[in-house]
């Protein structure tokens, strides 16, 4: 995992440097860093890196005018993204999650949790988007259900042969849903299936993502019940 690239997009010279030095001595290389976000989506564009630590509060494009800017260019829309926010307020952390980041880390951090977060979200990236030479001819590599299609090794969706504009993590909860129909996720179940363990979840931000999937599925979309005080289920077709 060492080879993975990391972006860090942080306009505070001693937090940059200090995710820098915390990253480089547990052995990523190499760990890029751009001060504003013109810098880091131009950074972005030219080195593709694994994973962007994406600070909110910058000083030209806000943190979430960045991410949508990545998630929307198709060169860039598959980077998984982790915020970082002094702020740690709900409503940045919801719209964060929509736009399709993966997770979000509210500072100060701890250095331990910082790197397990990364980690965990390296190996969820590889585990979610094999390469196409490396499937298992045996492994599923498209999942379908009614009208709705999936081709994991594309992470692509389409319904009645159109294709759905979904993030990183609504394809990932629809996957996670088909996966096991009639099974019942609580919210913090669906978190940790899409997130890991180190993902703190915030109710909101689940309903939130579910809600805009639904939006996304149309008339299909009544097929994710809430089951009242416990979470998410697909239902049996």
């Amino acid at each position: 995992m060492s080879c993975k690239k990391i972006l860090i997009i942080e306009d505070d010279p001693a937090i940059r440097e200090l995710l820098q030095m915390i990253l480089e001595s547990r052995g990523f290389s190499p760990v890029l860093v751009a001060a504003n976000g013109q810098a880091g989506l131009d950074l972005s564009r030219q080195r593709r890196p694994d994973l962007i630590l994406l600070d909110l509060t910058l000083p030209d494009l806000d943190g979430l005018e960045v991410c949508r800017r990545l998630k929307a260019e198709p060169e860039t829309s598959g980077i998984a993204v982790i915020m970082l926010t002094a702020r740690g307020e709900e409503s940045d952390i919801v719209v964060g999650l929509e736009l399709g980041a993966v997770d979000y880390i509210v500072k100060p951090f701890n250095n331990q949790t910082l790197v397990a977060r990364i980690r965990a979200q390296l190996r969820r990236s590889e585990e979610l988007c094999p390469a196409t030479s490396d499937l298992n001819p045996e492994e599923e590599e498209t999942l379908e259900i009614d009208e709705l299609k999936l081709n994991l090794s594309e992470r692509s969706a389409f319904l009645k042969n159109r294709q759905l504009d979904l993030t990183f993590s609504e394809f990932q909860l629809l996957l996670l849903l088909i996966r096991r129909p009639g099974r019942v996720f609580s919210r913090n179940e669906i978190a940790v299936e899409l997130r890991g363990d180190e993902y703190m979840a915030l109710d909101r931000a689940i309903d939130v993502q579910v809600a805009n999937l639904r939006k996304k599925l149309g008339d299909w979309g009544k097929y994710i019940e809430t089951v009242r005080s416990v979470g998410y289920r697909l239902k049996r077709l």
